[in-house]
C-alpha cells in the first residue's frame, strides 16, 4: 500500500493521514516473505474467536468441534477444580435446551488423542499408498461433486430465468407507466421490488458459479493436500496450525455405554477433502 500519508508542502513536513479513495494498492511489488496459503491460514487462525474457560485457558480445537447430531457448536469448557486434565467440550444447544438434544460431552484429552491418532493413520497410508489414495478421493469426490454440481446449476438456471423474467415485467410496468395505465406510485413500488429481488438473485448467482468452479476443481484439492498432508508424516504432537491445515470440523458423536463400556466415535472433516474413508482404506490394507 501507498500514499498513506502526506505532506502539505516542502516547509510543512508533518505526516497527515490520507483518505482511503487517494492511497493506492500496488501487488507483488516486493518479494514474498511467506506463501500466500500460509499467509491465509495464519489470518485464519488469528481470526478464529477461542472461547477462554474462567482459568483463562482456550483450547486448539474451539471453533473447530460439533456435535454430530444436532449440527450445533461444541463449547470449551472447564471442571469446577480447574485441572486441565479435566477440560472438555459439550453441545452448546444442549445446555441451552437438554430436550432438543441428548448430551454430547468429551475431554480434551480424549479428543487431541484421538485426533492425533487419526491424522497420523491418514498421513501414515498417504505415504504409503499415495497412488491409491488420490485414486478413491478421486472418485469419492467425483461423486460427491456431481450432485452438487447438478443442484447448483438447477438453481442457478432458475435464478437466470428469474432475472429475464424480471427485466420483462420492468419494460411492461415501465410502457403501462408511461402510456398512463399504471399510476407512478404504484411503479415505484413495483419497479423497487423487481429491483431488490433481481439484485439478490444477481448476487446469489455470483455464489452459485463460485461454487460450482470450486466443486469443478476438486482435483486440485486432493494434490494440495496430498503436499500438506506429507508435512506431518510422523507428528507427535498437535499445534493450532498443523490442526487447521489439515482438518476443516471435527463431529461429535453422542457416546454409547450399551456394551457397559462408555464407547464415543468422532468424524473428522479434512480441509478441502471432507471425510476420509480411513477403515475402508486400512481393511484394502491388510487383505
Amino acid at each position: 500500500m501507498n500514499f498513506k500519508t502526506y505532506t502539505n508542502s516542502i516547509w510543512d513536513k508533518k505526516q497527515r493521514d490520507n483518505p482511503l479513495e487517494k492511497q493506492a494498492i500496488f501487488p507483488n511489488t516486493h518479494e514474498r516473505i511467506i506463501e500466500d496459503a500460509v499467509f491465509e491460514k495464519v489470518q485464519e487462525i488469528r481470526q478464529q474467536r477461542h472461547r477462554k474457560t474462567r482459568t483463562g485457558r482456550s483450547s486448539i480445537f474451539s471453533g473447530l468441534v460439533y456435535c454430530a447430531d444436532c449440527g450445533s457448536k461444541m463449547n470449551y469448557g472447564s471442571s469446577n477444580n480447574g485441572d486441565p486434565t479435566q477440560d472438555f467440550f459439550d453441545c452448546s444447544l444442549h445446555r441451552k435446551d437438554k430436550e432438543k438434544c441428548k448430551g454430547h460431552f468429551i475431554r480434551v484429552k480424549v479428543l487431541e488423542r484421538v485426533v492425533l491418532k487419526h491424522i497420523q493413520a491418514v498421513t501414515g497410508y498417504i505415504l504409503r499408498h499415495e497412488a491409491h489414495f488420490r485414486a478413491v478421493m478421486e472418485e469419492q469426490l467425483r461423486l460427491e461433486s456431481s450432485e452438487k454440481i447438478r443442484i447448483r446449476r438447477k438453481r442457478l438456471e432458475r435464478n437466470e430465468n428469474r432475472i429475464a423474467e424480471l427485466k420483462r415485467l420492468f419494460i411492461r410496468i415501465y410502457e403501462d407507466n408511461a402510456s398512463g395505465r399504471l399510476s407512478d406510485d404504484r411503479f415505484d413500488m413495483l419497479s423497487l421490488t423487481y429491483e431488490t429481488e433481481q439484485k439478490q438473485l444477481e448476487a446469489e448467482c455470483v455464489t452459485l458459479r463460485q461454487e460450482i468452479e470450486v466443486q469443478e476443481r476438486q482435483n486440485e484439492n486432493i494434490e494440495k493436500f496430498i503436499q500438506t498432508a506429507h508435512k506431518y508424516v510422523g507428528i507427535d504432537e498437535l499445534d493450532g496450525y498443523a490442526l487447521r491445515e489439515l482438518v476443516s470440523a471435527i463431529y461429535v458423536d453422542a457416546p454409547d455405554k450399551s456394551s457397559g463400556k462408555r464407547v464415543q466415535h468422532i468424524h473428522i472433516k479434512y480441509d478441502g477433502l471432507g471425510f476420509i474413508p480411513l477403515n475402508e482404506l486400512m481393511k484394502e490394507e491388510t487383505a
